[in-house]
Formats: structure tokens, C-alpha cells, sequence
């Protein structure tokens, strides 16, 4: 009989596909894709797709091909600005009525852009505020300087590394942390229990924001993941990686479907006692 370390464990993170994996393909076509490939569910990325506004063509979407959205990822980018009101609280209401309305569990954020002042100001009470009233996870996201040769912007406020901020759960995007040249697995320990979602892609240490496939950079994607498992990981981990460049729908999802092999394996995790320590605060 095996003996308990050599049990294998799954946690039940489930593995969902940003909607925002397909672009330029539409929303619909994520939830299909999703579908076909095994993923456990989706994350919307809210963003110009009219679809992805429209929570009963969501509903619709995810009836139809028996996949839920688990997550609802806020209109936060700089072309999404006048998505769902050029108001960010507005924005996040409604992605919390989203959420409530769609059974998702987390509304992922962005941290504020520097010029959205008096929003920047009051963003780390405000979502404070927000989360108290409701079920529904907040989970704000790390980000990243803005680089150009040598100059170097700081675009968010209060900051873009998050764990400088006390939030109640975060979101870790292993494509930013390359991009921001953190130390990826310090970031996972200071998010502590309070990490609640990950984006899965990976990077080259490169200014621009790349999503690789999990595998093809530098990240150390299967360490986090390898780290998930160990601590019994109950949130959501979400392939978002650019598929841009794949030259037909047959390589995109190829792409998608090599993602989500990398992340299931690395999600089963031999059961010993050095794997169940919980990562230092």
C-alpha cells in the first residue's frame, strides 16, 4: 500500500480561461473554447465585446455550453474606459452586480491610474467598503511600471505592487510580476492566505505586458503552482495568456489546451509534510 507522501492531492482550485485569451476572437468564442477543452469555467474580461457587458447574453453563453463564469474581471483598462460608465465606482458596482447576478465568486481590479486622483485617494477604503458588502471577492491585482528605453512611469496609485496596501484579497498575475522584474514567489508569500486568484501566463522580463503560455518564459509558473497545492489552494486559477500571433483557431487552441495541461499538472501535488507548510507572511 502506498504510503501517505506518496498520495497525490488535488486542491480544488479550478482552472478557468480569461475571455481575454481568445481576443481578437469574441466572448462567445471563449466560453466555447472553455467548453470543448475541459476548462472548469471562465473569467470575463469586461471590455468593447458588447457581449461581455451584457450579463443575460452571459447567462446565455454559459447555460448553453454548461460552463459557469467564475469570475467578473472589471473594466479597468485604458480601452475600457467608458465601459459600464467612465465612473470607476460605477464600474465596480456593476461588476459586483455582475458577479451576484452571474454566481461568479471574485470581481477582479486594477489598481487606480495616478491621474485618476480623487479615485486613487480613496480606493484601498472604498474597496474595503465594497467588499463588506457582499459576498463577492474583491481580488486587486498587481501591475507594473510603465517602461520606455530607459525612462520608467509609475502609472498606478496607491502603487502597482499591491502587497503594499492592506487589501482583503489579491490577485497575482505572474505576466506583471515578469514585467515589473518582482521576485514572484516573495510577492505569493506576502499575499499570504489573503491570495484568493491568480492569472496563470508567463514572461521574459520583457517592458511589455507579454502572457505567454505557461512553460514559455522565465516565470516560475509551475513553482506557484506547485506552491498552490501544497497549502490546499481554493480559489481560482485562470489562464490568461495572448493569443494574438496564432495563425488560425486550430493553434490558438492548441495554445489554450497546452496551458491547461501545464497548470492541471502542476496543480497534483505529492502529499507530504514539507509540501503542507504554508509559505511564510
Amino acid at each position: 500500500m502506498a504510503e501517505a507522501r506518496d498520495v497525490v492531492r488535488i486542491p480544488d482550485a479550478k482552472v478557468a480561461l480569461s475571455t481575454a485569451s481568445v481576443y481578437p476572437e469574441s466572448t462567445a468564442t471563449a466560453f466555447e473554447i472553455a467548453a470543448r477543452l475541459g476548462y472548469d469555467g471562465v473569467e470575463v474580461m469586461v471590455w468593447t465585446d458588447p457581449v461581455s457587458q451584457d450579463i443575460e447574453a452571459l447567462r446565455r453563453l454559459s447555460d448553453y455550453h454548461r460552463i459557469p463564469i467564475l469570475a467578473i474581471h472589471a473594466p479597468c483598462l485604458l480601452i475600457t474606459q467608458r465601459v459600464w460608465s467612465t465612473d470607476p465606482w460605477t464600474k465596480l458596482q456593476r461588476a459586483r452586480a455582475a458577479a451576484e447576478k452571474l454566481g461568479a465568486s471574485t470581481v477582479v481590479v486594477h489598481p487606480p491610474f495616478r491621474w485618476q486622483r480623487q479615485y486613487a485617494r480613496d480606493f484601498v477604503d472604498g474597496i474595503w467598503r465594497m467588499a463588506n458588502e457582499t459576498d463577492v471577492r474583491f481580488a486587486v491585482e498587481n501591475m507594473y511600471p510603465w517602461r520606455y528605453r530607459d525612462r520608467e512611469m509609475l502609472a498606478y496609485a496607491p502603487d502597482w505592487d499591491v502587497t503594499k496596501e492592506d487589501y482583503r484579497h489579491f490577485t497575482i498575475d505572474l505576466s506583471h510580476a515578469s514585467t515589473s522584474r518582482t521576485d514572484t514567489l516573495g510577492m505569493v508569500e506576502r499575499m499570504g492566505d489573503r491570495l484568493g486568484h491568480v492569472h496563470l501566463a508567463d514572461g521574459r522580463g520583457s517592458a511589455k505586458d507579454e502572457h505567454l503560455v505557461p512553460g514559455r518564459g522565465d516565470q516560475p509558473c509551475a513553482e506557484v503552482l506547485d506552491r498552490l497545492a501544497a497549502i490546499g489552494f481554493d480559489g481560482h486559477v485562470v489562464i490568461e495568456v495572448n493569443t494574438r500571433r496564432a495563425m488560425s483557431g486550430a493553434e490558438r487552441e492548441a495554445d489554450l489546451a497546452e496551458a491547461l495541461a501545464f497548470t492541471r499538472l502542476h496543480l497534483a501535488s505529492a502529499s507530504s509534510p514539507s509540501a503542507l507548510r504554508v509559505p511564510r507572511r
